[in-house]
């Protein structure tokens, strides 16, 4: 399977809260929901796309435990993204959970970068990583990223957790798509190609 990356970001690089008030408060964050206003039909259709090609979730813990309160909740047949959250397996990514009750689940307590690899090697489609900013941090330094899909909302918060920190692992990039949705979302999408590439401009 090939290894996705979701996130959503404000303008300034943050990955944190982009849902509601109270999704993230961690280190004193108050800004959560900066996303929401700028959500439309454009980005959903997208992400439902997304979401299509998915034949398994890996999440770190904070970002589980969020899904798992809200989405089995849903049980609409006919909402996008429900059926394939809650149907599908998922993985997390976890040190200090003891049990995952959104089934399917399955805990990775061991080394991250060798189970995930052994999930690559599993025959599918795509293992989709949503939020979970950490996790995918730590995937990026171990070369196991394919794919990131970054929605990118026009705000800037000055302050939150970040999908690449100062001092996070560097990558090269391809862009493979972007485009703009009528309520102002950036919708980027990047293959993973290694080292990057550096040169001299010549003046």
């Amino acid at each position: 399977m090939r290894l996705t990356v979701t996130e959503f970001l404000s303008l300034d690089g943050v990955a944190q809260g982009p849902g509601s008030p109270d999704e993230d408060r961690g280190d004193g964050f108050t800004q959560g929901g900066w996303m929401v206003p700028h959500m439309d039909e454009a980005f959903l259709d997208v992400a439902a796309d997304w979401l299509g090609g998915a034949d398994a979730f890996l999440f770190g813990r904070r970002t589980y435990e969020n899904f798992a309160i809200a989405w089995p909740k849903v049980t609409d047949p006919d909402d996008p993204f429900a059926p394939k959250l809650n149907g599908l397996p998922k993985f997390v990514a976890s040190r200090t959970l003891t049990s995952a009750e959104w089934a399917p689940s399955t805990i990775l307590s061991g080394d991250l970068a060798t189970e995930v690899a052994a999930l690559k090697r599993r025959p599918g489609r795509e293992l989709q990583v949503h939020g979970s900013a950490e996790l995918a941090q730590s995937l990026l330094a171990a070369g196991l990223v394919d794919e990131f899909r970054l929605v990118i909302a026009p705000v800037v918060l000055g302050h939150g957790r970040r999908l690449f920190p100062v001092g996070g692992a560097p990558a090269g990039l391809r862009v493979t798509r972007n485009e703009t949705t009528p309520g102002g979302l950036v919708i980027q999408v990047f293959e993973t190609i290694g080292a990057p590439r550096y040169g001299t401009y010549p003046g």
